[in-house]
Protein backbone atom coordinates (compact mmCIF):
# COMPACT_ATOMS: atom_id res chain seq x y z
CA UNK A 1 0.00 0.00 0.00
CA UNK A 2 2.83 2.36 0.93
CA UNK A 3 4.56 1.53 -2.36
CA UNK A 4 1.37 2.41 -4.25
CA UNK A 5 1.03 5.75 -2.43
CA UNK A 6 4.68 6.54 -3.16
CA UNK A 7 4.14 5.82 -6.85
CA UNK A 8 1.11 8.13 -6.93
CA UNK A 9 3.10 10.85 -5.18
CA UNK A 10 5.91 10.64 -7.72
CA UNK A 11 3.37 10.82 -10.56
CA UNK A 12 1.81 13.96 -9.09
CA UNK A 13 5.25 15.58 -8.65
CA UNK A 14 6.25 14.92 -12.24
CA UNK A 15 2.87 16.06 -13.53
CA UNK A 16 2.95 19.37 -11.67
CA UNK A 17 6.63 19.94 -12.28
CA UNK A 18 6.11 21.18 -15.87
CA UNK A 19 8.03 20.30 -19.02
CA UNK A 20 11.66 19.59 -18.32
CA UNK A 21 12.73 20.82 -21.75
CA UNK A 22 10.53 23.94 -21.85
CA UNK A 23 12.21 27.01 -23.34
CA UNK A 24 11.34 30.31 -21.65
CA UNK A 25 10.40 33.20 -23.92
CA UNK A 26 13.23 35.26 -22.46
CA UNK A 27 15.65 32.66 -23.79
CA UNK A 28 14.46 32.94 -27.41
CA UNK A 29 15.52 35.17 -30.31
CA UNK A 30 12.54 35.54 -32.67
CA UNK A 31 13.64 35.41 -36.31
CA UNK A 32 11.19 37.30 -38.56
CA UNK A 33 13.01 37.11 -41.90
CA UNK A 34 15.95 35.43 -43.65
CA UNK A 35 18.00 36.52 -46.67
CA UNK A 36 20.25 34.13 -48.62
CA UNK A 37 23.05 35.39 -50.88
CA UNK A 38 26.07 33.80 -52.57
CA UNK A 39 29.63 35.11 -52.38
CA UNK A 40 32.33 35.20 -55.01
CA UNK A 41 33.89 31.98 -53.71
CA UNK A 42 30.53 30.18 -53.95
CA UNK A 43 29.84 30.10 -50.23
CA UNK A 44 26.43 31.10 -48.86
CA UNK A 45 25.87 34.33 -46.96
CA UNK A 46 22.84 34.25 -44.65
CA UNK A 47 21.28 37.23 -42.87
CA UNK A 48 18.61 36.97 -40.17
CA UNK A 49 16.26 39.72 -39.06
CA UNK A 50 15.59 39.30 -35.33
CA UNK A 51 12.98 41.12 -33.25
CA UNK A 52 14.44 43.12 -30.37
CA UNK A 53 12.99 42.02 -27.00
CA UNK A 54 10.50 44.48 -25.58
CA UNK A 55 9.87 46.21 -28.90
CA UNK A 56 6.16 46.65 -29.62
CA UNK A 57 6.87 46.75 -33.35
CA UNK A 58 9.31 43.87 -33.42
CA UNK A 59 6.91 41.00 -33.95
CA UNK A 60 4.27 42.48 -36.14
CA UNK A 61 3.22 46.01 -35.21
CA UNK A 62 5.49 47.67 -37.74
CA UNK A 63 8.23 50.20 -37.41
CA UNK A 64 11.19 51.61 -39.25
CA UNK A 65 14.53 49.98 -39.70
CA UNK A 66 16.25 52.47 -37.41
CA UNK A 67 13.54 52.51 -34.74
CA UNK A 68 15.05 49.70 -32.73
CA UNK A 69 12.36 47.13 -33.53
CA UNK A 70 14.82 44.58 -34.95
CA UNK A 71 18.47 43.90 -35.68
CA UNK A 72 20.41 41.82 -38.21
CA UNK A 73 23.00 39.06 -37.82
CA UNK A 74 24.91 37.39 -40.68
CA UNK A 75 27.14 34.38 -41.23
CA UNK A 76 28.75 32.49 -44.10
CA UNK A 77 29.07 28.77 -44.78
CA UNK A 78 28.81 26.03 -47.38
CA UNK A 79 25.65 24.41 -46.02
CA UNK A 80 22.56 25.33 -44.07
CA UNK A 81 23.64 23.52 -40.92
CA UNK A 82 27.06 25.14 -40.97
CA UNK A 83 25.48 28.57 -41.31
CA UNK A 84 22.99 27.90 -38.53
CA UNK A 85 25.75 26.96 -36.11
CA UNK A 86 27.62 30.15 -36.97
CA UNK A 87 24.51 32.28 -36.52
CA UNK A 88 23.66 30.65 -33.20
CA UNK A 89 27.12 31.50 -31.86
CA UNK A 90 26.35 35.16 -32.55
CA UNK A 91 23.18 35.10 -30.47
CA UNK A 92 22.99 34.81 -26.71
CA UNK A 93 19.46 33.46 -27.11
CA UNK A 94 18.18 30.36 -28.90
CA UNK A 95 17.21 31.23 -32.49
CA UNK A 96 13.48 30.65 -32.92
CA UNK A 97 12.08 30.44 -36.48
CA UNK A 98 8.36 29.87 -35.96
CA UNK A 99 7.58 33.57 -36.44
CA UNK A 100 9.55 33.92 -39.65
CA UNK A 101 7.44 35.25 -42.51
CA UNK A 102 9.73 35.27 -45.55
CA UNK A 103 12.93 33.74 -46.92
CA UNK A 104 14.52 36.03 -49.52
CA UNK A 105 16.92 34.54 -52.08
CA UNK A 106 19.08 36.70 -54.34
CA UNK A 107 18.63 36.36 -58.09
CA UNK A 108 22.29 35.43 -58.44
CA UNK A 109 21.96 32.53 -56.00
CA UNK A 110 18.69 31.40 -57.57
CA UNK A 111 20.28 31.28 -61.03
CA UNK A 112 23.13 29.15 -59.69
CA UNK A 113 20.60 26.86 -58.09
CA UNK A 114 18.65 26.58 -54.86
CA UNK A 115 20.83 23.66 -53.88
CA UNK A 116 19.77 20.64 -51.89
CA UNK A 117 21.86 21.56 -48.86
CA UNK A 118 19.90 24.80 -48.51
CA UNK A 119 16.49 23.24 -49.04
CA UNK A 120 17.14 20.34 -46.68
CA UNK A 121 17.46 22.73 -43.75
CA UNK A 122 14.03 24.20 -44.40
CA UNK A 123 12.33 20.82 -44.86
CA UNK A 124 13.96 18.66 -42.21
CA UNK A 125 14.44 21.17 -39.40
CA UNK A 126 11.23 21.17 -37.28
CA UNK A 127 11.97 24.70 -36.13
CA UNK A 128 11.01 26.01 -39.57
CA UNK A 129 7.37 26.42 -40.54
CA UNK A 130 6.30 25.57 -44.07
CA UNK A 131 3.94 28.57 -44.24
CA UNK A 132 7.00 30.79 -44.62
CA UNK A 133 7.01 32.60 -47.97
CA UNK A 134 9.95 32.24 -50.35
CA UNK A 135 10.78 35.11 -52.71
CA UNK A 136 13.55 36.05 -55.14
CA UNK A 137 15.16 39.49 -54.97
CA UNK A 138 15.78 40.80 -58.47
CA UNK A 139 19.10 42.50 -59.05
CA UNK A 140 21.18 43.14 -55.90
CA UNK A 141 21.67 41.15 -52.73
CA UNK A 142 18.77 39.64 -50.82
CA UNK A 143 20.03 41.12 -47.56
CA UNK A 144 19.30 44.60 -48.94
CA UNK A 145 15.60 43.92 -48.43
CA UNK A 146 16.17 43.31 -44.72
CA UNK A 147 18.56 46.25 -44.41
CA UNK A 148 16.36 48.87 -46.04
CA UNK A 149 14.57 51.43 -43.90
CA UNK A 150 10.96 50.82 -44.87
CA UNK A 151 8.57 53.67 -43.98
CA UNK A 152 5.48 51.61 -43.14
CA UNK A 153 6.11 48.27 -41.48
CA UNK A 154 8.77 45.73 -40.75
CA UNK A 155 9.63 44.42 -44.20
CA UNK A 156 8.91 40.64 -44.10
CA UNK A 157 5.52 41.05 -42.46
CA UNK A 158 4.58 43.83 -44.88
CA UNK A 159 5.43 41.59 -47.84
CA UNK A 160 3.18 38.80 -46.55
CA UNK A 161 0.28 41.13 -45.82
CA UNK A 162 0.57 42.75 -49.24
CA UNK A 163 0.69 39.42 -51.08
CA UNK A 164 -2.36 38.17 -49.21
CA UNK A 165 -4.30 41.39 -49.79
CA UNK A 166 -3.82 41.96 -53.51
CA UNK A 167 -4.47 38.45 -54.83
CA UNK A 168 -2.79 39.25 -58.17
CA UNK A 169 0.85 38.54 -57.29
CA UNK A 170 2.59 35.18 -56.96
CA UNK A 171 2.85 34.30 -53.27
CA UNK A 172 4.54 30.92 -52.78
CA UNK A 173 5.18 29.32 -49.40
CA UNK A 174 7.90 26.81 -48.70
CA UNK A 175 5.18 24.17 -48.59
CA UNK A 176 3.90 25.17 -52.04
CA UNK A 177 7.43 25.20 -53.42
CA UNK A 178 8.36 21.78 -52.08
CA UNK A 179 5.10 20.23 -53.27
CA UNK A 180 5.60 21.60 -56.80
CA UNK A 181 9.27 20.57 -56.92
CA UNK A 182 8.37 17.00 -55.93
CA UNK A 183 5.21 16.68 -58.03
CA UNK A 184 4.84 14.99 -61.40
CA UNK A 185 4.72 17.20 -64.50
CA UNK A 186 5.18 20.69 -63.12
CA UNK A 187 8.05 23.10 -62.40
CA UNK A 188 7.85 25.46 -59.39
CA UNK A 189 7.61 29.23 -59.63
CA UNK A 190 8.54 31.92 -57.09
CA UNK A 191 7.44 35.50 -56.50
CA UNK A 192 9.95 38.26 -57.27
CA UNK A 193 10.70 41.51 -55.44
CA UNK A 194 12.85 44.46 -56.42
CA UNK A 195 14.09 47.46 -54.48
CA UNK A 196 12.18 50.58 -55.49
CA UNK A 197 12.62 54.32 -55.14
CA UNK A 198 14.12 56.30 -52.28
CA UNK A 199 11.72 58.64 -50.53
CA UNK A 200 12.24 62.23 -49.34
CA UNK A 201 14.39 60.81 -46.56
CA UNK A 202 17.23 59.20 -48.51
CA UNK A 203 17.54 56.56 -45.79
CA UNK A 204 14.02 55.34 -46.54
CA UNK A 205 13.40 53.06 -49.50
CA UNK A 206 10.44 51.02 -50.74
CA UNK A 207 10.21 47.70 -52.55
CA UNK A 208 7.83 46.42 -55.21
CA UNK A 209 6.54 43.15 -56.57
CA UNK A 210 8.24 42.44 -59.89
CA UNK A 211 6.55 39.43 -61.43
CA UNK A 212 7.44 35.75 -61.27
CA UNK A 213 10.59 33.67 -61.29
CA UNK A 214 10.48 30.61 -63.58
CA UNK A 215 12.54 27.69 -62.24
CA UNK A 216 13.68 24.47 -63.82
CA UNK A 217 15.61 21.79 -61.94
CA UNK A 218 15.67 24.22 -58.98
CA UNK A 219 17.47 26.91 -61.00
CA UNK A 220 16.06 30.30 -61.96
CA UNK A 221 15.96 30.44 -65.76
CA UNK A 222 13.78 33.49 -66.41
CA UNK A 223 11.47 36.21 -65.13
CA UNK A 224 7.89 37.05 -66.07
CA UNK A 225 6.56 40.61 -66.06
CA UNK A 226 3.29 41.83 -64.55
CA UNK A 227 1.02 40.89 -67.46
CA UNK A 228 2.64 37.49 -67.90
CA UNK A 229 2.28 36.86 -64.18
CA UNK A 230 -1.44 37.61 -64.32
CA UNK A 231 -1.84 35.14 -67.20
CA UNK A 232 0.15 32.49 -65.34
CA UNK A 233 -1.96 32.88 -62.21
CA UNK A 234 -5.15 32.65 -64.25
CA UNK A 235 -3.91 29.56 -66.08
CA UNK A 236 -3.03 27.89 -62.77
CA UNK A 237 -6.38 28.88 -61.20
CA UNK A 238 -4.79 31.06 -58.52
CA UNK A 239 -5.87 34.54 -59.61
CA UNK A 240 -8.13 36.23 -57.05
CA UNK A 241 -8.29 39.74 -58.51
CA UNK A 242 -6.75 41.35 -61.55
CA UNK A 243 -6.87 44.38 -63.80
CA UNK A 244 -6.94 43.77 -67.54
CA UNK A 245 -7.26 46.17 -70.46
CA UNK A 246 -7.73 46.00 -74.21
CA UNK A 247 -7.58 48.24 -77.24
CA UNK A 248 -10.93 48.31 -78.99
CA UNK A 249 -11.17 47.87 -82.77
CA UNK A 250 -11.57 50.79 -85.20
CA UNK A 251 -9.68 53.18 -82.91
CA UNK A 252 -12.54 53.35 -80.43
CA UNK A 253 -10.04 53.59 -77.55
CA UNK A 254 -9.16 51.48 -74.52
CA UNK A 255 -11.25 49.74 -71.89
CA UNK A 256 -10.11 48.53 -68.46
CA UNK A 257 -11.85 45.79 -66.46
CA UNK A 258 -11.37 44.72 -62.85
CA UNK A 259 -11.67 40.94 -62.53
CA UNK A 260 -13.14 39.77 -59.24
CA UNK A 261 -13.62 36.06 -60.02
CA UNK A 262 -11.68 33.76 -62.33
CA UNK A 263 -11.45 30.04 -63.03
CA UNK A 264 -9.33 27.86 -65.28
CA UNK A 265 -9.96 24.40 -66.72
CA UNK A 266 -7.49 22.27 -68.70
CA UNK A 267 -8.77 19.37 -70.81
CA UNK A 268 -6.20 16.83 -72.03
CA UNK A 269 -6.47 14.88 -75.29
CA UNK A 270 -4.05 12.03 -75.99
CA UNK A 271 -4.00 10.11 -79.27
CA UNK A 272 -1.61 8.74 -81.88
CA UNK A 273 -0.89 12.28 -83.08
CA UNK A 274 0.46 13.37 -79.72
CA UNK A 275 -0.95 15.35 -76.81
CA UNK A 276 -3.30 18.30 -77.10
CA UNK A 277 -4.56 20.64 -74.40
CA UNK A 278 -7.55 22.94 -74.40
CA UNK A 279 -7.53 25.64 -71.75
CA UNK A 280 -10.73 27.50 -70.86
CA UNK A 281 -10.35 30.72 -68.89
CA UNK A 282 -13.51 32.17 -67.39
CA UNK A 283 -13.89 35.39 -65.47
CA UNK A 284 -16.29 37.95 -64.10
CA UNK A 285 -15.46 41.63 -63.83
CA UNK A 286 -16.60 45.23 -63.91
CA UNK A 287 -15.66 48.04 -66.27
CA UNK A 288 -13.31 50.18 -64.21
CA UNK A 289 -11.94 52.51 -66.85
CA UNK A 290 -13.49 53.69 -70.09
CA UNK A 291 -11.10 55.64 -72.30
CA UNK A 292 -13.18 54.99 -75.38
CA UNK A 293 -16.01 56.62 -77.29
CA UNK A 294 -18.33 53.72 -76.54
CA UNK A 295 -21.34 53.82 -74.21
CA UNK A 296 -21.03 50.87 -71.83
CA UNK A 297 -24.74 51.06 -71.05
CA UNK A 298 -25.43 50.03 -74.64
CA UNK A 299 -25.76 46.24 -74.88
CA UNK A 300 -24.41 46.04 -78.45
CA UNK A 301 -21.37 48.11 -77.56
CA UNK A 302 -20.84 46.06 -74.39
CA UNK A 303 -20.73 42.96 -76.60
CA UNK A 304 -17.96 44.60 -78.60
CA UNK A 305 -16.08 45.39 -75.38
CA UNK A 306 -16.51 41.81 -74.13
CA UNK A 307 -15.13 40.34 -77.36
CA UNK A 308 -12.17 42.72 -77.37
CA UNK A 309 -11.31 41.81 -73.78
CA UNK A 310 -11.56 38.09 -74.53
CA UNK A 311 -9.36 38.38 -77.61
CA UNK A 312 -6.79 40.42 -75.71
CA UNK A 313 -6.58 37.94 -72.84
CA UNK A 314 -6.44 34.96 -75.20
CA UNK A 315 -3.50 36.47 -77.06
CA UNK A 316 -1.81 37.35 -73.78
CA UNK A 317 -2.16 33.79 -72.46
CA UNK A 318 -1.01 32.28 -75.77
CA UNK A 319 2.10 34.49 -75.81
CA UNK A 320 2.98 33.35 -72.30
CA UNK A 321 2.57 29.69 -73.24
CA UNK A 322 4.82 30.11 -76.29
CA UNK A 323 7.42 31.70 -74.02
CA UNK A 324 7.24 28.81 -71.56
CA UNK A 325 7.36 26.20 -74.33
CA UNK A 326 9.97 27.64 -76.67
CA UNK A 327 12.15 30.02 -74.62
CA UNK A 328 12.24 28.62 -71.10
CA UNK A 329 11.19 25.04 -71.94
CA UNK A 330 9.64 24.82 -68.49
CA UNK A 331 6.15 23.48 -67.72
CA UNK A 332 5.28 26.03 -65.04
CA UNK A 333 1.53 25.65 -65.55
CA UNK A 334 1.44 21.91 -64.92
CA UNK A 335 0.25 20.43 -68.22
CA UNK A 336 2.29 17.31 -67.47
CA UNK A 337 0.51 17.07 -64.15
CA UNK A 338 -2.81 17.13 -66.00
CA UNK A 339 -1.64 14.18 -68.13
CA UNK A 340 -0.57 12.37 -64.95
CA UNK A 341 -4.00 12.93 -63.38
CA UNK A 342 -6.12 12.06 -66.42
CA UNK A 343 -4.03 9.22 -67.85
CA UNK A 344 -1.39 7.83 -65.43
CA UNK A 345 -0.47 5.05 -67.85
CA UNK A 346 0.26 7.51 -70.66
CA UNK A 347 2.27 9.69 -68.30
CA UNK A 348 4.42 6.74 -67.29
CA UNK A 349 5.45 6.20 -70.93
CA UNK A 350 6.26 9.88 -71.68
CA UNK A 351 7.51 11.08 -68.29
CA UNK A 352 11.21 10.92 -69.20
CA UNK A 353 10.56 12.71 -72.49
CA UNK A 354 8.18 15.34 -71.13
CA UNK A 355 10.61 18.24 -71.68
CA UNK A 356 10.54 17.56 -75.43
CA UNK A 357 6.85 16.62 -75.46
CA UNK A 358 5.88 19.86 -73.70
CA UNK A 359 7.79 22.02 -76.16
CA UNK A 360 5.82 20.49 -79.04
CA UNK A 361 2.43 20.10 -77.36
CA UNK A 362 -0.52 21.81 -79.05
CA UNK A 363 -2.30 24.15 -76.64
CA UNK A 364 -5.44 26.15 -77.48
CA UNK A 365 -6.93 28.83 -75.24
CA UNK A 366 -10.57 29.96 -74.99
CA UNK A 367 -11.62 32.94 -72.86
CA UNK A 368 -15.17 33.57 -71.64
CA UNK A 369 -15.81 36.82 -69.76
CA UNK A 370 -18.86 38.20 -68.03
CA UNK A 371 -18.65 41.98 -67.67
CA UNK A 372 -21.11 43.32 -65.10
CA UNK A 373 -22.14 46.94 -64.66
CA UNK A 374 -20.12 49.98 -65.49
CA UNK A 375 -18.67 51.19 -62.24
CA UNK A 376 -19.69 54.67 -61.05
CA UNK A 377 -20.34 56.09 -64.52
CA UNK A 378 -22.18 54.48 -67.43
CA UNK A 379 -20.11 55.99 -70.18
CA UNK A 380 -17.09 58.11 -70.88
CA UNK A 381 -17.42 61.72 -69.76
CA UNK A 382 -17.08 62.77 -73.40
CA UNK A 383 -20.76 61.87 -73.81
CA UNK A 384 -21.90 64.21 -71.07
Amino acid sequence: MRALKAAWLLLVVFTLGGCWDRMEINDLAFVTGTAMDVQEDGSLFCTLQIAIPGSKEGTGGGGKGDSGSFYLVSATGNSGNEIHRALQKKSSRQLFYSHRSVVFISERLARQGINKALLDVFTHDPRNRLKTYIMIVKGGDARQILELNYPLKQVPLEVVNEMQRTGDEVAVTLRDFFIASQSEGIQPVVGVLELGDHLADKKEQIFKAEGTGILKDLKLIGLLDEKETLSLMWLTNKLKFGRISAQLPEDYGEIGVMLNHTTSKIVTHTDNNGIRFNVTLEGTGTVEENNSTLDVSNSAQMTMIKQAMENSMRMQAEQLLVKLQKKYKADSVGFGQEVYKSNPGKWKTIKKEWDTQFQNARITVDVNLTVNGAGMVHSTLQHE
